[in-house]
């Protein structure tokens, strides 16, 4: 009960993704980048895992994998016909069903293992194994909605895990934290009308996807009041951040009073993220890793899992993550290589009164 969970696969890692310049198919008079030149690789991951063993964290981690979802699992989120179709292109050696979510063969098996990394997390914390947990989850999983996959996601890791903790009865209220950069449309259309599972996304205003993740978007029949979308401008370092979570995102958790608080754990409000245009370190996250903590405590019995969104600096989210894992786990972070560049990069205060301002200009509609 008293140690941290960390959930990984090395097979994750083997999804494939084609060629790519960035979010682009490198075909025609586009250039492939070095590499498979997709975002979404798995070099980041796997530099957090050997950050993790060099560091010594590991031994603070319970560290194991899991066994993939069962079918009952994922079908309480994917209807059968998209699964066969899923199953069906990777068998054949692998493809795209969606927008941005090329995998190859095996793909299929990978994303289902992905996925069950995050449902045993889940099961595991609610069940009293562990004290709190972490999924290192590969492909991610908060942009794919039930029958369409998109943004790298292939299938909604925390969607099934939530489910899964809801139909065996371990849980009877979930609360749902996204601080990745993009919105998590995904997770919105899994449980946007459902009074069961409060679903929080702090992220960049109109990243991606372009058209969703509004404030006014709160939920619609059973769920209505149950969603907050809180779409911060460009350029908001870790003033707003910490602002957009303490005193939007943390009190609309504890007024729901679940039983337990996953986080869609991006890194892409990295200072140095590709996909992302916002100004944290790794300390952020700690912090926010540590706040979320705390609300736990006081009302979810401690039960918090992290599991693994976006992040596409391979230099920075290893360490973005580690110290998000290491608060977890009640362990000093490591000093982020790149906090003293940061830290001079932050918004000045006139942007970040601007930003700030925002942010109570949402809390005053709430309120009202």
């Amino acid at each position: 009960m008293s140690r941290t969970g960390f959930f990984f696969d090395e097979r994750t890692l083997w999804h494939g993704a084609g060629t790519y310049a960035l979010t682009v198919p490198a075909s025609g008079m586009v250039q492939p980048l070095s590499g498979s030149g997709f975002p979404e690789g798995p070099e980041a991951k796997r530099r957090l895992k050997s950050l993790i063993d060099v560091s010594g964290l590991g031994e603070d981690l319970a560290i194991s994998s899991a066994d993939p979802p069962s079918k009952a699992d994922l079908l309480r989120v994917h209807p059968a016909e998209y699964l066969q179709k899923f199953k069906d292109l990777s068998d054949a050696g692998g493809g795209e069903l969606g927008l941005r979510t090329p995998f190859g063969p095996g793909g299929y098996e990978i994303a289902a293992l992905s996925t069950g990394l995050a449902v045993r997390a889940v099961a595991d914390v609610l069940a009293g194994r562990l004290k709190n947990a972490y999924a290192l989850c590969r492909p991610p999983g908060h942009h794919c909605l039930p029958d369409w996959p998109n943004g790298f996601c292939l299938l909604a890791n925390i969607g099934v895990a939530v489910e899964a903790a809801l139909a065996s009865g371990a849980a009877m209220r979930v609360a749902v934290l996204d601080w990745d950069v993009h919105h998590g449309n995904g997770t919105e259309a899994v449980f946007y009308d459902r009074a069961d599972v409060l679903t929080v996304s702090i992220h960049q205003a109109r990243n991606y996807p372009l058209d969703t993740g509004d404030f006014s978007d709160r939920g619609e029949g059973a769920g209505n009041g149950c969603y907050l979308n809180i779409p911060l401008p460009p350029g908001c370092g870790h003033t707003a951040w910490m602002a957009a979570l303490e005193r939007l995102a943390l009190p609309a958790i504890a007024a729901f009073k679940p039983d337990i608080i996953i986080v869609a754990s991006g890194y892409d409000a990295s200072a140095v993220d590709p996909l992302g245009r916002m100004l944290l370190g790794a300390d952020s996250f700690a912090a926010m890793t540590a706040a979320t903590m705390a609300l736990a405590d006081d009302i979810a019995g401690g039960r918090v899992v992290l599991v693994h969104e976006g992040g596409y600096s391979d230099v920075h989210a290893p360490f973005c993550a580690h110290a998000a894992i290491s608060t977890l786990a009640g362990v000093p972070p490591l000093e982020d290589p790149l906090g003293a560049t940061i830290a001079q990069r932050q918004p000045d205060p006139a942007t970040t009164a601007f930003q700030l301002s925002q942010i109570d200009a949402m809390a005053t509609a709430l309120a009202g």
